[in-house]
């Protein structure tokens, strides 16, 4: 990777596909080596934005992108939480606007149909630079879409960074377990990428355990621990054609649901529900073009050990902690989409023929100045 060149501080801003809350995070970059990881800090969404978010989605899922014009006072909202994210973490880092070179601003997901030729991540760019004062790049999906590919995942090119002189000679994983679980294959010479979703992560159990308990996740698997695990239901989610159709792939937060588990306790769902997830990211391994050394796992789901028990008993190779490489499993995600608005003001590619199955590699994000 090229070294020398200019450096930029980039302020990574990541709404996830849980509905949960804000990630925002600094980091120096030059693009293609991770120079330094600053402050970072996350914002819960209270329950009743909790409760529009979800609402907005299931307008969208309903009238597609039309949903947006009905949903514009909930995007400015979401911008504005966003904008009070930026505000808190300069703060925190004692750091003006003018320090920051570049905000790479994901927005919030509410539909995700390549098929269609649309990803739709909500959220003002223009707005959102115009409050915070700094230059701001968002919809870093669409150009991949309307090239023909998925438009996701794209944290791949900060994964490969992440393992940028930590060489094994070994293929390795960073498996990301959100609302969505998503893996990253790097290959032995830490170039050859190949990512695509799993299936769900942690967006069935959270949407179960909420409706049954009213608590917002199920904290270490505790709920999971309680239940039973309704195997034939499992191998009956399994069956869908997904889990065998080769990749580039991905998903929608909600093309999956927990109408299989209807019947069963919180307990017997919850751990139906996280023995589900378990297959589904076991289910990736067979689309691997080379057995893998290490798994490290980033993401909310890593803090369920349940679920981190079940994939050291699943998978080949040894599952670990992205933390274990010295990183902000917490944080990654944010991490990667301030490293990905650097590579889209520099005009580096953010997608790949093996992440996105996009024809070549590519660039994209759009800028937005205050």
């Amino acid at each position: 990777m090229p070294k020398n060149e200019k450096t930029y501080l980039a302020l990574g801003l990541m709404s996830g596909t849980s509905r949960d809350g804000i990630d925002a995070a600094l980091i120096r970059t030059d693009g293609h080596n991770i120079m330094e990881l600053g402050p970072a800090l996350s914002r819960p969404y209270d329950p009743a934005f909790r409760a529009r978010i979800a609402a907005g989605i299931r307008l969208a899922a309903i009238e597609g992108r039309a949903a947006a014009v009905a949903l514009t006072r909930l995007e400015a909202d979401l911008t504005a939480q966003h904008a009070f994210c930026v505000d808190a973490l300069l703060k925190k880092a004692d750091l003006k606007p003018a320090d920051i070179d570049v905000i790479g601003f994901h927005g919030h997901t509410m539909l995700h149909n390549p098929a269609q030729g649309f990803s739709w991540q909500m959220g003002d760019g223009a707005a959102l630079a115009q409050q915070t004062g700094i230059d701001v790049i968002a919809d870093f999906r669409s150009r991949d879409v309307e090239s023909g590919g998925e438009g996701a995942p794209l944290a791949p090119a900060y994964h490969r960074a992440c393992f940028h002189d930590k060489g094994t000679g070994h293929a390795r994983v960073i498996l990301n377990i959100g609302g969505v679980s998503n893996v990253t294959w790097v290959g032995p010479d830490n170039e050859t990428l190949l990512a695509f979703d799993c299936g769900p992560g942690n967006a069935l159990i959270d949407d179960w355990v909420y409706e049954k308990t009213g608590m917002e996740f199920d904290e270490n698997g505790q709920l999971a621990r309680q239940g039973t695990v309704h195997n034939t239901l499992v191998d009956q989610a399994m069956l869908d054609a997904y889990f065998t159709q080769s990749p580039p792939k991905s998903l929608d937060r909600d093309r999956f649901d927990n109408r299989l588990v209807r019947s069963l306790s919180a307990e017997d769902g919850a751990a139906t529900l996280t023995a589900f997830t378990i297959a589904a990211i076991a289910a990736a391994e067979q689309h691997f073009p080379a057995p893998v050394a290490h798994w490290y796992v980033t993401g909310g789901g890593r803090h369920n050990t349940m679920i981190m028990d079940g994939l050291r008993e699943k998978l080949s190779g040894a599952v670990e902690s992205v933390d274990s490489l010295g990183l902000r499993g917490d944080y990654v995600e944010a991490e990667a989409f301030g490293y990905l608005a650097v590579r889209s003001m520099k005009g580096l590619p953010i997608s790949w023929p093996g992440t996105t199955g996009v024809s070549e590699p590519l660039t994209g994000g759009v800028m937005f100045k205050p």
